[in-house]
């Protein structure tokens, strides 16, 4: 059979994951997984919740419009947009990674331009779209040399994975600004930021606003809903935004409906909300401690955080892949995630801190 190869690859956490599999089996020895991007201090208690919804209803079972069902582009457009928004400027998808991709292969530019460490599947999904990439250093260079990208995407990640810090939001707003006056397409990909946050929230307001932004956001993380595959993207520009519809028409046939009657309900009834904040709650607290733990034991590598704060899900810590392997902790080599510091990041390793405290400190506690 003849196949048009994309040159695309497995990432390296699947690999990492089936060693650990493997060696667990072999050896009976239980390692902590911190290896995946996944919230485990809790899980969130969705079992009341689902109590209300009719299993038994046309809306249920039948196909869901191209671009999302209307109440649950109603009810993001209330918790990200404070209703500033249109429900036109909202397409809901398959999670952050289809949202990526969609975007993507919509855009025409020169290039997209990622992190200095940047998730790994960015450039994979690039890469069977055939699009070249390249790296910035951090926001400073990208507002004192916007103009030199008025024919390029950036892709800015806040919080950032794999580093797991946290910029001040004016200065991202200011970048973003700057890049769009300047013609750049400014693609603000934040799934982390709203475990921190709420409604309250007034950041992805005032992105919508400027002209070139388009905002990826994913339910997988922000309520820890990673096996719904639930997303959205959200642009002012109504050709990018009717075109991402036909796309996601042609692709996809509308997203599990299932899973937009439940993200829905968690936004906009009384009960969801309680729901999503017990978890969030829950889930904030466990991060923050094991931050302060890494950092009490001097594992934290705080050379990543010299001018932002460590948040999460993610930190990189000063103990390389095998260290922590040898430990039973599952990490990922930072090195996965740059293009030119291999030698230098293979000295750490990125780990997520989003597990119960407890367990956290009885595997770090051997070092």
């Amino acid at each position: 059979m003849k196949i048009n190869k994309s040159g695309a690859k497995y990432s390296a956490i699947v690999g990492i994951g089936e060693r650990i599999r493997k060696t667990s089996q072999e050896t009976g020895k239980e390692f902590l997984l911190l290896n995946r991007g996944v919230n485990s201090v809790c899980n969130i208690d969705l079992n009341a919740l689902a109590k209300d919804i009719d299993f038994n209803t046309n809306e249920m079972q039948v196909y869901p419009p191209a671009q999302g069902r209307k109440e649950l582009r109603i009810a993001i457009n209330q918790h990200y947009f404070a209703n500033k928004s249109v429900n036109e400027n909202i397409a809901v998808c398959g999670g952050g990674m289809s949202a990526l991709d969609l975007v993507f292969q919509t855009i025409k530019v020169e290039k997209i331009c990622l992190p200095e460490y940047y998730w790994g599947s960015y450039v994979q999904v690039m890469t069977i779209r055939n699009i070249e990439s390249e790296t910035y250093e951090n926001l400073e260079v990208l507002q004192e040399n916007s103009g030199l990208y008025s024919n390029s995407a950036v892709v800015i990640c806040d919080p950032n994975n794999p580093i797991g810090n946290k910029q001040e939001d004016e200065t991202i707003i200011r970048t973003a600004r700057s890049l769009s006056a300047k013609g750049a397409i400014v693609i603000v990909d934040c799934p982390y930021r709203r475990i921190f946050c709420g409604e309250e929230d007034e950041f992805f307001q005032k992105l919508s606003a400027i002209e070139n932004v388009i905002i990826i956001e994913s339910f997988s993380k922000s309520i820890g809903l990673s096996g719904q595959r639930l997303g959205f993207i959200h642009s002012g520009n109504s050709e990018f935004m009717n075109e991402i519809g036909i796309r996601l028409m042609y692709a996809t046939n509308g997203i599990n409906a299932f899973s937009q009657l439940l993200v829905a309900k968690l936004l906009d009834s009384e009960k969801g909300r309680r729901v999503m904040n017990d978890f969030k709650t829950e889930t904030t607290e466990g991060i923050r401690k094991n931050i302060e733990y890494l950092k009490e034991r001097k594992l934290l590598a705080g050379e990543f955080y010299v001018n932002s704060k460590p948040i999460g899900i993610f930190v990189i810590v000063n103990k390389s892949e095998e260290e922590l392997f040898d430990a039973g902790i599952g990490s990922v080599s930072l090195s996965y995630f740059t293009r030119d510091k291999k030698e230098y990041s293979s000295n750490y390793a990125r780990i997520c801190v989003s597990v119960p405290h407890e367990k956290f400190k009885k595997y770090f506690g051997q070092f």
